[in-house]
């Protein structure tokens, strides 16, 4: 299998989060942090990590209404992909992620995490949880 990094794009955090060499386990990585809305500078640190994790793919969250229509987080997050797809050599998939945060959230509070430190790292925490939904559907 493949080693796949994922990502949770927001409007100010990224997660990341890495597969295992044999593409069967999520971990976390980091948190990108970023001026509101300027995923330039998103995009610069996402590349660097890219360069540094060496993955074969990159799955990117797309975010989605519950009835699937696609909002403005979605179209930010295809417009990301696009940029994101000029800078590297390898493929970007877009990872239907609706009520991965909720999930992160509710694993966060069942380790018993304060509110404090569940929101250092609940975007890497979602950014696993769209890994491990695209590496379990693969």
């Amino acid at each position: 299998m493949k080693r796949v990094l994922g990502l949770d794009l927001g409007s100010v955090t990224c997660g990341v989060a890495i597969s295992d060499p044999m593409g069967i386990v999520a971990r976390a990585v980091e948190t990108v942090r970023f001026e509101p809305d300027d995923y330039d500078d998103c995009l610069t640190k996402v590349v660097a990590i890219i360069k540094r994790e060496n993955p074969d793919e990159v799955v990117l969250g797309l975010p989605k209404h519950m009835n699937g229509d696609i909002g403005v987080r979605g179209e930010v997050s295809i417009q990301f992909k696009d940029l994101l797809s000029e800078k590297i050599d390898i493929p970007v998939i877009l990872w239907d992620e609706r009520l991965t945060t909720k999930a992160a959230e509710r694993i966060l509070i069942e380790a018993d995490l304060s509110r404090k430190k569940r929101k250092k790292v609940i975007d890497q925490m979602a950014a696993v949880q769209i890994l491990q939904s695209y590496l379990d559907a693969h």
